[in-house]
């Protein structure tokens, strides 16, 4: 590195960009959802690594009930008992896909969803 270039670095602007809550949330939730996809996708080879990410997801889920039940959450009520509901259908099938009794599909299109409705509030 020439010294021309350590000093660029030096005098960089360091702060990272202003993110806001529905950036984090909607980042989280994709990263979780791609994981999943590429975990179901190796289901039959890494076993482990899918009930992880199955793990990961419902974590993801308790986190957004969890959420949603707080009191001082500003989404309007209806929407907050949907985003419940879906937690609940969530563990609920979860359980059955880990019992092969269901396909993880439905729970990648939930997630899905909740990422467009997120990509849609931020444009607006």
């Amino acid at each position: 590195m020439t010294p021309h270039t350590l000093a660029q670095r030096a005098y960089a602007q360091t702060a990272a960009p202003t993110r806001t809550p529905r950036d984090t949330e909607y980042e989280a939730i994709s990263k979780i959802t791609h994981r999943l996809k590429a975990a179901a996708a190796r289901r039959k080879t890494d076993f482990g690594g899918f009930v992880q990410a199955l793990h990961e997801n419902r974590r993801l889920w308790t986190v957004l009930a969890t959420g949603v039940s707080d009191s001082d959450n500003a989404l309007p009520n209806e929407l907050r008992a949907r985003i419940f509901y879906l937690a609940e259908f969530t563990e609920q099938h979860s359980s059955q896909v880990l019992g092969n009794k269901a396909t993880v599909e439905p729970l990648l299109e939930i997630n899905m969803a909740v990422l467009r409705g997120l990509r849609q509030m931020a444009a607006t």
